[in-house]
């Protein structure tokens, strides 16, 4: 991802509810795993496919970290 696309997304992340941060943890986890059943399969996905999936899921867990610490607080 670019650095526009990165700001993009995690200002679409920071005003989901907490119900569509996990709808978009499991999209991205069903990536990651296509992922790797293509490198065993010998497809060969682009390398940088993989970073970009694991820092997506730790962005959208960052941001379902976030809202929940802010609602436990109020």
């Amino acid at each position: 991802m670019k650095i526009g696309q990165v700001k993009q997304y995690r200002e679409k992340i920071a005003k989901a509810s907490p119900a569509e941060l996990a709808e978009e943890l499991v999209k991205l986890r069903k990536e990651q795993f296509a992922l790797r059943l293509q490198r065993a399969t010998g497809q060969n996905p682009k390398p940088d496919q993989f970073g970009n999936a694991r820092r997506n899921i730790a962005r959208v867990k960052t941001a379902l970290r976030k809202q929940h610490a802010a609602g436990g607080a109020k």
